[in-house]
């Protein structure tokens, strides 16, 4: 990529899409090209197509897509499959028809089969059946690896696919309904310590083991892999470390300062007992991520905490 190349950040909104945002603006890109949900809607072929034919972007990052925990994934199932297909499908099929040079393609570590062997490797996709509770979320992202692949094949498309593990960052969904575990948890234990409440409730055993990446750790890979991976298989992006979801609880109740006790809900799924990517092959390329999670938990509470205020402070004047 040039300096002044016209890159797509499709999501720039979100919290992977704006995390890429800066890293390509810290770095220098001056040609960078976004559009809100309002403003285009990636579900439309029509408005897809009228804006690549426009806009004529040089390289795509794919971050775009309809994202959430547990609960969401399995409570809109119809709504996880039919939008990110439409997503993945309007923006790679417009990306080969605008002659794009380049599109990176985000999916997702639940692309892998619920009991296949720790650490994942890429190879593992499709060798077994998956978690049930995001089946339609993990089936569409599968479907957009196998679109790159297919582009790639028929049509000679540098279409590359990426699959980060668990994220946390900037720009983070608190939603209690919709947010994955880490946000929640974050949320559930300073609402505690403000209401200077007995306990936490934490869905399942607490036994799950998870990998959790920085969004700005991602986004550096994602540039990264832009300029010098070019191969038709995924590539696994992760920490190569992971930790039990009691132990992250007890990390961030510390962190926070809530002084109450933790009540393990049994009774709520638990969901893939471990996923952990194995990233050795990224690590092959020379890529490390750099955030400790201690380091990045730190970041994203005070950020949330700031937010919470300023949210507080508007509602006021308003």
């Amino acid at each position: 990529m040039h300096f002044s190349d016209k890159i797509y950040v499709a999501g720039h909104r979100g919290m992977v899409g704006s995390a890429i945002v800066r890293k390509l603006t810290a770095a220098g890109y001056t040609n960078i090209i976004t559009r809100s949900s309002a403003e285009l809607d990636l579900r439309s072929q029509e408005a897809v197509a009228e804006f690549f034919e426009t806009e004529q972007p040089d390289y795509v990052f794919l971050a775009a897509a309809k994202v959430g925990g547990i609960v969401a994934n399995n409570t809109w199932r119809a709504d996880f499959l039919y939008d990110n297909l439409m997503i993945e499908c309007n923006i790679i099929h417009q990306a080969y028809a605008a002659n794009v040079k380049k599109l990176l393609f985000l999916g997702s570590s639940c692309i892998y089969p619920k009991m296949a062997p720790q650490p994942l490797k890429e190879e593992y996709l499709l060798s077994g059946h998956l978690e049930k509770t995001n089946e339609p979320y993990a089936i569409a992202k599968i479907a957009g690896i196998k679109l790159c692949e297919a582009y790639r094949d028929q049509h000679g498309c540098n279409f590359i696919s990426a699959m980060p593990t668990n994220l946390y960052g900037f720009n983070d969904n608190y939603d209690l309904q919709s947010s994955h575990v880490l946000p929640a948890l974050i949320r559930k234990f300073h609402e505690a310590k403000e209401r200077n409440e007995a306990q936490v409730v934490i869905w399942g055993t607490g036994a799950p083991l998870r990998e959790f990446m920085h969004a700005d750790d991602l986004a550096d890979a994602c540039v990264f892999l832009m300029k010098n991976y070019n191969d038709r298989s995924t590539i696994n992006v992760g920490v190569g470390e992971d930790i039990s979801i009691i132990q992250l609880a007890e990390m961030i109740k510390k962190m926070v300062g809530f002084e109450g006790r933790i009540v393990l809900d049994a009774t709520r799924p638990d969901g893939t007992p471990r996923k952990i990517l194995d990233v050795s092959k990224l690590h092959a390329l020379g890529w490390r991520h750099k955030i400790s999670l201690q380091e990045g938990l730190q970041q994203v509470y005070e950020d949330y905490v700031s937010t919470q205020k300023q949210q507080f402070e508007e509602s006021i004047h308003n």
